[in-house]
């Protein structure tokens, strides 16, 4: 019996060894639960759309030929600048000087007819008074004046024709700017029949450029007239460009079922930087808050896990299976909140058109953790505007870490999952404000 007891104490200290020795040496302490918190701040915020577009002059002109004939002259080339009236270029004239030469001999035929019938006429008509001859033979008289006087007449328009088309061998600059494109040669042949046939392309002033963007039908109804934009080029990747929203053409384009409009966007171009055809990737400011208030996107997202409750009384209403889970995202934070009505159903729009939306956050009060309803504005996803319900010495909680947590609260960005793919137009900027653990 006593060597029972033995094995048995012996076994029983091997195991309190054994416990000790993982109590102090192998077993690792809890984490402490820390919780992120940061303050209120006052910056920059806004809500915009993106696009890609082109880089055109405000007005091109195409400078075309209404005659056929063979280039004989060139006085412009690429990038030429050129004056409203200048001589771009001149067609052979030899045909067309030949064929005003023919309509001018038949100009003078057609006079000298007139004149003969003019006094056969008058000659007739003295005859007629005197009875020496009969009323048909004055009519023919008479006849003859007039198709001679109608044939002088057809002449003398096709003379003025043969004018306007040896004048039509001379090409001029309609406007002052520069030449885009040439599309002749000395010695190319220029047949003007159905179409008229391209010589210039000239731009007014590309001094002042626009950007034709396409912006997605998802994203134009937040665009309007006036609206600041930036954007970039390819060519000089570190400088932003501004510009302005001037006009938001009806006519939509389709391209493999996106439906897309054109929007023009008015830019200056005093550095000669911007070129046409350039491809902008563009951001068009929607709208815009300065000074205002901010807080992290995903201080709304937060929710408390019920492991907080060990060292911090919570005030407020935890949203349904709250012990099982936290991060609940915006929106859920503040349908279990308000008894499970989401807070984008009790919108409403300032006078500004900036939609307000009833969120809820987690204040850190001493050793409470209380929540509290705000009216909240724009959100960039990464910062959000808040209207009301708080103050710049509050300490909102943004994230929980550490101890036995299940998740770490607020982890989920808010709007929704990590894995779905961000809403095009989300961008924005301003200020950030820092998290500090306590």
């Amino acid at each position: 019996m006593k060597t029972g007891y033995r094995r048995i104490l012996i076994i029983l200290a091997i195991v309190v060894a054994l416990l000790l020795i993982w109590y102090f040496f192998i077993r690792k302490p809890e984490a402490p639960i820390v919780l992120q918190t940061e303050k209120p701040m006052h910056g920059y915020i806004a809500q915009s759309v993106t696009a890609t577009g082109r880089i055109e002059p405000e007005d091109t002109v195409t400078v075309g030929s209404q005659v056929s004939g063979i280039i004989s002259k060139l006085y412009a080339d690429f990038n030429s600048q050129v004056k409203k009236g200048q001589l771009l270029a001149e067609l052979d004239k030899s045909l067309l000087q030949a064929t005003l030469d023919q309509a001018t001999g038949q100009l003078q035929n057609a006079q000298s007819q007139l004149l003969f019938a003019q006094n056969n006429f008058n000659r007739q008509g003295l005859l007629y008074k005197t009875d020496a001859i009969s009323k048909a033979d004055y009519d023919s008289a008479v006849n003859t004046y007039g198709a001679a006087k109608a044939q002088v007449a057809s002449a003398a328009a096709q003379v003025r024709s043969a004018k306007k088309n040896l004048s039509y061998a001379d090409i001029y600059s309609p406007i002052d700017g520069v030449v885009l494109n040439r599309s002749i040669s000395v010695g190319q042949t220029v047949a003007a029949s159905f179409n008229t046939p391209t010589l210039f392309v000239i731009a007014k002033d590309i001094t002042k450029m626009q950007v034709q963007a396409n912006v997605d039908e998802a994203d134009i109804g937040a665009v309007k007239q006036g609206n600041r934009v930036a954007f970039t080029v390819d060519a000089f990747i570190t400088d932003q460009f501004k510009g302005i929203v001037q006009e938001i053409r009806l006519h939509p384009s389709v391209s493999s079922n996106v439906v897309t409009y054109t929007t023009i966007i008015t830019t200056p171009n005093d550095d000669m930087k911007l070129k046409p055809g350039m491809t902008a990737n563009i951001i068009i400011y929607t709208k815009e808050v300065n000074d205002a208030m901010l807080i992290s996107a995903k201080a709304i997202a937060f929710q408390p896990d019920s492991a907080l409750s060990k060292d911090y009384q919570i005030v407020g209403k935890l949203p349904h299976k709250a012990h099982k889970r936290a991060g609940a995202g915006a929106g859920g934070a503040a349908a279990g909140a308000a008894g499970g009505t989401p807070h984008a159903m009790s919108s409403r729009s300032d006078s500004s058109g900036v939609v307000k939306q009833t969120s809820y956050v987690w204040l850190l009060k001493g050793k409470q953790i209380v929540q509290t309803r705000i009216k909240t504005g724009l959100n960039d996803n990464t910062q959000v505007e808040v209207l009301s319900g708080l103050t710049a010495d509050d300490i909102v909680i943004t994230s929980a870490t550490g101890g036995k947590l299940s998740t770490s609260g607020g982890a989920t960005a808010a709007g929704g999952s990590p894995f779905m793919p961000a809403r095009r137009g989300g961008g924005g900027g301003g200020g950030g404000g820092g998290g500090r653990g306590r």
